[in-house]
């Protein structure tokens, strides 16, 4: 008769799926069964990875108050770090053109919080998305993202001071704490790079560096350039 014993291929393979669900929960509870007995094995060594975890977490968020120097028209260290670039170059955002540069490369085991370099104002501020260079790289500036933000200075007044927060290989995340128009002191934290990354400051031409090449600098704290 026609479709006879359709009916029963329903049923047969209404029974193999629901046979292939119970093999595949079954194989399910076997992996679980011994993929715990394995993490419950390992719970000490995980408990001591964790620990290790808690205190390099702890290490590498620190934030130390700086001991910011008193003084008139010092600009002090925007980040924590080895100074490996000293050189001109042109910043036609905000500086309007050619300008001195000190380039800071914090490596995973420096305090990366940033700090404000001069007391004035947040006139500009940018952000740029782009590539994750290892930070090693001096021109990383370049192709990395970043966030750029200008100061104009009271000290001297009006004078323009920039700093360029540049991502790395392993640093993904810039973490702003001001805003355009903020008011900010000489040494007040403004910002966060998650591990290894690379911070530069623009200064007029005008400007007397006081750091060398190699040195190692403390944000909110070593005064790298002076206005006379």
């Amino acid at each position: 008769m026609k479709n006879s014993g359709k009916a029963s291929q329903s049923a047969l393979h209404l029974i193999l799926w629901s046979g292939v669900a119970v093999l595949v929960l079954l194989a399910v509870a076997f992996l679980a069964k011994f993929i715990g007995s394995i993490v419950l094995g390992l719970a000490g060594v995980l408990l001591i990875f964790w620990f290790l975890f808690v205190i390099f977490t702890f290490y590498f968020f620190r934030d130390p108050d700086p001991m910011t120097p008193a003084g008139s028209n010092l600009v002090v260290a925007p980040g924590h770090g080895k100074v490996d670039t000293i050189d001109t170059t042109t910043v036609d955002e905000f500086m309007g053109g050619e300008c001195q540069r000190i380039s800071i490369f914090l490596s995973v085991f420096n305090v990366h919080v940033q700090n404000a370099p001069v007391t004035g104002r947040i006139a500009f501020f940018k952000h740029s998305p782009g590539q994750y260079l290892n930070a090693m790289r001096a021109d990383c500036s370049q192709f990395n993202e970043n966030v750029l933000i200008g100061i104009e200075s009271v000290e001297p007044l009006g004078t323009k001071v920039g700093v360029r927060l540049i991502a790395g290989l392993i640093a993904r995340r810039i973490v702003p704490w001001i805003s355009q128009n903020d008011a900010v002191l000489r040494g007040e934290r403004i910002s966060l790079i998650q591990f290894g990354s690379r911070v530069d400051i623009y200064l007029p031409k005008s400007a007397k560096v006081k750091v060398k090449l190699g040195d190692r600098v403390v944000g909110g704290q070593t005064v790298i350039a002076s206005f006379e």
